[in-house]
């Protein structure tokens, strides 16, 4: 963690474990009081499965799910999730009965594509979101233009953390949010009263960790 300032929270839930670093760090997009580390989380089968639980408990029995479309590393977590809502005998359309576990390349440019093998995978499939945390929201309008182009209807986002509970007007379910952390803030780099202070940062972060300065 980039910090002595290191905090974990458990929950009521077995392995369902919060662990954050409070400091100055900077993503791509904006600036933030926390750093939040879900490593655990994606590697871990025990706390993949926790998250998958708390998840799946947020998601309605009248959600069709045919696909998991997976961003920032949640693989792992999507498979526990997927495994999840087929033993909750949730409803899904595709001809195999099943949920597909995807994940989007990356351009040059910075966008989300398929490849044309895994388009039948999206195209007239109900897809799931997934994510490690929705911000400022931008990764994941990245992924619903993303769905919504290669012919799929988003089902709903999940998340690890979520500072909303709507994304382009979809509902967002995240096994934590800012109650858990009340005094969490994101802000637009330009405006953070960190940097207005003076206070240097202390890391880089994104979805893989942090690189401390």
């Amino acid at each position: 963690m980039p910090t002595s300032n290191t905090f974990k929270y458990k929950t009521k839930r077995k392995n369902l474990i919060l662990r954050v670093a409070q400091g100055h760090f900077a993503t791509i997009n904006s600036h933030t009081n926390y750093y939040i580390d879900v490593a655990a989380q994606k590697s871990r089968l025990s706390e993949a499965k926790a998250v998958a639980e708390e998840l799946c408990s947020y998601i309605y029995a009248n959600t069709i799910v045919d696909t998991i479309l997976c961003l920032d590393g949640t693989e792992v977590i999507g498979t526990c999730l997927a495994d999840q809502l087929t033993r909750s005998d949730f409803v899904n359309m595709n001809a195999h009965q099943t949920i597909y576990i995807v994940t989007p390349e990356n351009s040059n440019a910075g966008q989300f594509f398929f490849r044309d093998n895994l388009i039948p995978m999206i195209a007239g499939k109900h897809v799931l979101i997934l994510g490690v945390s929705v911000g400022s929201g931008k990764t994941v309008e990245a992924a619903i233009d993303t769905v919504n182009y290669y012919g799929g209807m988003v089902a709903g986002i999940t998340a690890i953390f979520s500072i909303t509970e709507k994304c382009c007007g979809i509902p967002v379910y995240s096994a934590f949010n800012p109650k858990d952390l009340p005094d969490y803030n994101l802000y637009p780099a330009h405006e953070c009263p960190m940097c207005k202070e003076g206070k240097k940062l202390d890391a880089l972060i994104n979805c893989h960790g942090f690189s401390k300065l």
